[in-house]
C-alpha cells in the first residue's frame, strides 16, 4: 500500500496529465512491494483536463497494480449558473439605461450648443431645452434609483447639464449672477 500512496502523490503532482498510471511490481504477492516504474501517457490534451475534478482509484491485478486518475469537467453549480444568468440580464438592462442617459444628455448639450451659437436667440427658446433637461433629469434619477448609476455620478451629470444651461443664459445676457458680497 505504501507504493500505491507514492503513485497517488505522483498523480496529484501532475494535475494537467490525468491518465492511467501503471505500477508494475516485481512480485504479485502484496501491495506493499515496491513498484518498479511509473508510466504516463502524454498524448492527452492539457486544455481538456486543466479544469475538472480528480478521482483516483487503485486497481489490483494478478501481475501488476494500476492507479487510475480520471478527470471530468465540473458542472457549474445550479446557483452559480443562475447568478450568471442574472448578471447577464442585469448587464443588458444596465447597458440600455446608461445608453438612454447618454442619449438624453447628448440631446440637451447639442441643443444648448446650437442656442449658444445663435446670435439672435430669445429667452423663450430655452423653454423647450428645459423640457429636455427635465426628461434627462428623470432618466438619470431612475438610473440612480435602480442602481445602474452611483448617486454621485447622477448628481455630477445633472450638475453638468445645469451648468451648461446657465453658461448659455449668461452668454446671451438672460441671467446675471448676483455679485459676491464680501464681509
Amino acid at each position: 500500500m505504501a507504493g500505491a500512496a507514492i503513485g497517488v502523490a505522483h498523480c496529484l503532482a501532475l494535475p494537467s496529465k490525468f491518465t492511467t498510471l501503471s505500477l508494475h511490481s516485481s512480485s504479485s504477492s502484496s501491495c506493499s512491494v515496491p513498484f518498479s516504474s511509473l508510466s504516463f501517457s502524454s498524448n492527452l490534451s492539457q486544455t481538456v483536463f486543466s479544469k475538472g475534478r480528480l478521482s483516483i482509484s487503485i486497481i489490483r491485478g494478478p501481475i501488476h497494480h494500476s492507479i487510475v486518475c480520471d478527470a471530468a469537467p465540473t458542472k457549474k453549480a445550479d446557483s452559480a449558473a443562475k447568478r450568471a444568468r442574472q448578471a447577464e440580464k442585469r448587464r443588458i438592462y444596465n447597458k440600455a439605461r446608461k445608453s438612454e442617459v447618454r442619449t438624453r444628455m447628448k440631446k440637451v448639450l447639442e441643443e444648448l450648443e446650437v442656442l449658444k451659437k445663435k446670435p439672435d436667440a430669445q429667452a423663450e427658446e430655452v423653454l423647450p431645452i428645459e423640457k429636455l433637461i427635465a426628461e434627462a433629469y428623470s432618466v438619470i434619477d431612475k438610473a440612480v434609483k435602480v442602481g445602474t448609476l452611483h448617486r454621485n455620478t447622477g448628481a455630477r451629470r445633472k450638475s453638468r447639464l445645469a451648468r451648461r444651461k446657465k453658461a448659455v443664459e449668461i452668454h446671451h445676457g438672460w441671467y446675471t449672477p448676483a455679485p459676491l458680497v464680501t464681509a
